[in-house]
């Protein structure tokens, strides 16, 4: 580059240089993440056996290892581009507020009336459901974040939307609850009475405040005995980081155009649909030897699938009704304290991200709540936005890392994934500033309960 291009504020792409394709970064694994396997059989599962429960185009991006970009569908383009390209914003004003060498880059995905990232997927799923004449999808949600975006999309093809939400969740968030209901979709906090799974569950754990692997098993039951239904998931699947990939497709291409190179990648990491969607470009990049990064996936010390979890065959539901996946994994019965305020409630991981970050090609890192908060309301007060307490987790980070860049003057150029805003998170933000939020954090004992039901698989 013969001359250094100033950078704006916010850099946005130009129409003509939206992503067209998602990319597969399976495609540039070596060590590919392993098979589904059906817990009857421990075989690995076939479209066959996954289409009861999944769209079949879905089910091909799902076993799909080997293609490196799938070209996104024009209606879904089209969908893309009433809120795409999301912004990448050059935090000027939290630097000179941390006094920091270092470059902090933050890509916004709140620029929707879902509020975060997951738009991306829910309009790629829906529209597969559309396009196979389905009459409706059934899904869970934890923060809301996800049936929030779902129900946006259903509404949209003009397609029935059921939600699980996780039961604390739709008790201390009912806006995101009444945003689904003014989309059209039917919201029931889980587990419930209304299921065979959900009426087991509560007879286990009576009060239970529930757990994404709760909704999850709820949610299956009924689109598999509800003819014209199938299932749809916001985070963890192949598919789903997939079509996430968007998000990360789309900050290369805007840090290419100003000769940004970043030296760290951060993301939240609950399931891994947002980490895995930013990186995704960026670790095809270190896969092929190309460039190096260092990735860190942030994570809940209350719930620290990738910090204390075991790589294990485990199943993704408490239920035990899906299939099994090798991943880092808390135990399916593993749920979180009430306390913990934020989504990034499952008890695994992506199997993509968990063979990453295996493989050693990422790190993870887990934080309080309270610090997380804290980061929150710092980036507020100087950036002008209220962040998700789920992104907040890499905010967190980023502080950290460029601090550590204030004591040792070297100019790192960060990159973290800001994966939507937190204006339906007020009774989280309440709890903080009225000091009644608290950090949990499971002992050893609290997590073997959830290591118990892990089963034993030897392969």
């Amino acid at each position: 580059m013969s001359a250094k291009k100033v950078i704006p504020y916010k850099i946005y792409l130009e129409e003509n240089e939206l992503p067209k394709t998602w990319y597969n970064v399976r495609a540039d694994m070596q060590n590919k993440p392993a098979p589904l396997l059906n817990p009857g059989t421990l075989k690995p599962m076939t479209a066959a056996d996954l289409a009861p429960v999944f769209c079949d185009e879905l089910i091909k991006q799902e076993l799909d290892n080997d293609t490196r970009e799938y070209p996104i569908p024009q209606e879904i383009q089209d969908f893309y581009k009433m809120y795409r390209p999301s912004p990448l914003v050059r935090a000027y004003c939290l630097e000179e507020k941390l006094k920091t060498p270092a470059k902090i880059y933050y890509k916004f995905e709140g620029n929707n009336t879902s509020g975060s990232h997951k738009l991306n997927s829910a309009i790629a799923q829906a529209y597969y459901a559309k396009k196979q004449g389905l009459k409706g999808v059934t899904t869970e949600t934890g923060a809301g974040q996800w049936g929030t975006a779902l129900s946006m999309a259903c509404s949209y093809f003009d397609l029935d939307c059921k939600v699980y939400m996780v039961k604390v969740s739709y008790e201390q968030k009912p806006f995101r609850r009444e945003v689904m209901r003014t989309y059209g979709a039917s919201v029931v906090p889980s587990p419930s009475d209304t299921t065979a799974v959900g009426r087991k569950i509560l007879e286990q754990f009576p009060g239970t405040t529930g757990s994404l692997g709760c909704a999850i098993s709820e949610a299956v039951e009924v689109a598999v005995s509800n003819p014209g239904y199938r299932y749809v998931l916001g985070s963890v699947l192949n598919q789903v980081l997939l079509h996430q990939s968007v998000i990360g497709v789309e900050a290369k291409t805007a840090m290419d155009k100003y000769g940004i190179v970043p030296d760290m990648i951060i993301g939240c990491a609950g399931g891994g649909s947002n980490l895995g969607g930013l990186i995704a470009p960026f670790m095809g990049q270190k896969l092929r030897g190309e460039r190096d990064y260092q990735f860190i996936a942030v994570e809940p010390a209350s719930c620290p699938s990738l910090t204390r979890g075991k790589f294990a065959y485990d199943f993704c539901d408490t239920g035990m009704v899906c299939p099994m996946a090798k991943m880092y994994t808390l135990g399916s019965g593993f749920i979180p304290a009430p306390n913990h305020a934020g989504g990034l409630r499952y008890h695994g991981m992506s199997s993509i991200l968990s063979q990453l970050y295996h493989d050693g090609y990422m790190e993870a890192r887990a934080v309080e709540q309270t610090k997380v908060f804290e980061a929150a309301e710092q980036f507020a007060r100087v950036e002008g936005i209220l962040p998700a307490p789920e992104s907040s987790h890499a905010i967190r980070v980023a502080i950290d890392e460029a601090l550590k860049c204030k004591e040792t003057g070297e100019e790192k150029t960060i990159l973290f994934g800001l994966t939507g805003t937190g204006y339906f998170d007020m009774v989280a933000y309440e709890k903080y500033h009225d000091g009644q939020m608290t950090d949990y954090i499971p002992t050893d004992a609290d997590l073997e309960k959830g290591f118990a039901g892990i089963p034993k698989i030897d392969l």
